[in-house]
């Protein structure tokens, strides 16, 4: 599995990413998640129309959950047009419980923490710390599975670029 050391930040802290860095035009991996109703999902069980993922360490952190809320906000009004979805290592359980909590019905939420696959695929899974956790990135894959925006947050505490994000979903509705 390809390594790259120091590929971010982690509270100022270089850190070393497992997987390859996704760019514009590459097809998307596939992956094996679990919804909150522990179903596994794979790229190819989501729907054929632009879709949104949205990396977090963890819903249960400040900027993980006002990340996952700008997003729902956001995309409020393109649910029927656009897939989104919250990617973690956090518990099935826990994610339920944290949409419930904040009132999330546009971001489905998949965990990563059965075999960390979409971590080692997208290249968002930090290596060396002592519990493993998924880099800040948002991928942005359109209706035939190509990837159309990419970004892997230089600091994993610090925020993604909503706007461009949001932008390339629009641009594809």
């Amino acid at each position: 599995m390809q390594k790259r050391e120091k590929a971010i930040t982690f509270k100022g802290n270089p850190v070393t990413l497992v997987g390859p860095q996704l760019k514009v035009g590459d097809k998307a991996p596939d992956f094996r998640c679990l919804t909150s109703a522990l179903a596994p999902v794979g790229i190819a069980d989501t729907p054929a129309k632009p879709r949104l993922f949205s990396v977090v360490p963890s819903l249960d952190t400040p900027v993980c959950s006002l990340q996952t809320k700008k997003f729902e906000e956001s995309l409020a009004g393109m649910k029927d047009k656009v897939a989104s979805y919250t990617v973690s290592l956090d518990l099935p359980f826990a994610q339920k419980r944290f949409c419930a909590a904040e009132g999330c019905t546009n971001m489905q939420t998949l965990s990563d923490v059965h075999n960390h696959s979409f971590g080692e695929a997208y290249g968002v899974l930090i290596e060396g710390l002592p519990l493993p956790l998924l880099a800040r990135a948002v991928f942005i894959v359109d209706g035939t599975g190509t990837i159309k925006h990419a970004e892997y947050v230089n600091e994993v505490t610090a925020h993604p670029d909503y706007e461009k994000a949001i932008a390339s979903l629009k641009s594809m509705s």
